[in-house]
């Protein structure tokens, strides 16, 4: 056993710092999920203080936590087959866990996966574990982007930024309607085999373009405009609120993808959800207008 183990080692990490850590320390790891034996699998923990904001109804916890792994199987390319979670409450209300139950069961037929089950445990907080799996000979991952290429989003960026505001703003009805995103999934198997690299922009659109660029070696270069989501114009009065909002805040679990240009017609035909493109993949560096676009994102 390593003595680190016993005597705990460095502390105080970032979440980041320890993925980062982690790709050399399991040279397997680094994409959206694992690939074993034509299967991808992904976990995800969500916790009350964090991703669920006051007003959050069970449905809705229930659809985003089971939502969030089947987003990481979209991102594989890997046609969805079904999803487990572990809920933890300080107690139990009959209520909430079947509401919960209901989102799950619900996110898992929108994509055409099942919710299979899960477990209860006592939890100092309202948390939730949740597992997806997914299937496909060809996963898509994140290392396979090259200079010329185009890079583009699914769907439009900032839904859940504005979702917080107005959780905040006690406007809870259209909050939970924003936090029940469907997962990419179709948009994913159509881009299988085509997409060079993909991610899911669960912690940010910058964040997400830098974790591919480490992955493929690469860079970005971005323009605007965005596809940011019509309600950001609406609720963030700024242009500063507005890119926070887009491009930084993250939660949305859109598809980031490269695509070789003879691709993209095709691509753009084929997807369920609007696909666009957002710039061109360089030899190195990650820019917004031609500025340097900073790596940050979403942090639990």
């Amino acid at each position: 056993m390593d003595d680190s183990s016993v005597d705990g080692g460095e502390t105080g990490l970032t979440e980041s710092a320890v993925l980062r850590r982690l790709a050399a320390y399991l040279p397997a790891a680094g994409d959206d999920a694992a690939v074993v034996d034509g299967l991808v699998v992904t976990t995800d923990m969500l916790h009350e203080t964090t991703d669920f904001p006051e007003g959050t109804t069970p449905y809705t916890a229930g659809w985003r936590s089971v939502g969030a792994s089947l987003s990481d199987v979209a991102a594989m390319g890997a046609d969805p087959v079904a999803a487990v979670a572990a809920y933890g409450a300080p107690s139990f209300v009959w209520e909430d866990v079947t509401g919960f139950v209901d989102g799950a069961q619900d996110v898992c037929a929108a994509v055409g996966g099942t919710y299979a089950g899960g477990d209860l445990d006592n939890h100092q907080e309202f948390t939730v574990a949740t597992t997806a799996i997914g299937r496909t000979e060809d996963p898509c991952l994140r290392s396979g982007a090259s200079p010329g290429e185009a890079v583009c989003v699914t769907g439009t960026l900032g839904r859940s930024a504005v979702a917080l505001e107005l959780f905040d703003r006690g406007e809870t009805d259209e909050a939970n309607d924003l936090f029940r995103f469907e997962p990419r999934t179709a948009a994913g198997t159509v881009l299988r085999g085509v997409a060079t690299a993909m991610i899911d922009s669960s912690d940010g659109l910058a964040r997400s373009l830098h974790q591919l660029a480490d992955a493929s070696n690469c860079g970005f270069a971005v323009e605007s405009p965005l596809p940011l989501d019509d309600r950001i114009a609406e609720t963030f009065s700024d242009e500063e609120s507005r890119l926070e909002a887009g491009v930084f805040f993250g939660e949305d679990f859109e598809l980031v993808c490269t695509v070789p240009e003879a691709a993209l017609p095709s691509v753009r035909t084929d997807c369920p959800v609007p696909i666009t493109r957002i710039g061109t993949v360089t030899e190195s560096g990650v820019t917004l207008d031609g500025r340097a676009l900073p790596d940050r994102g979403y942090t639990h």
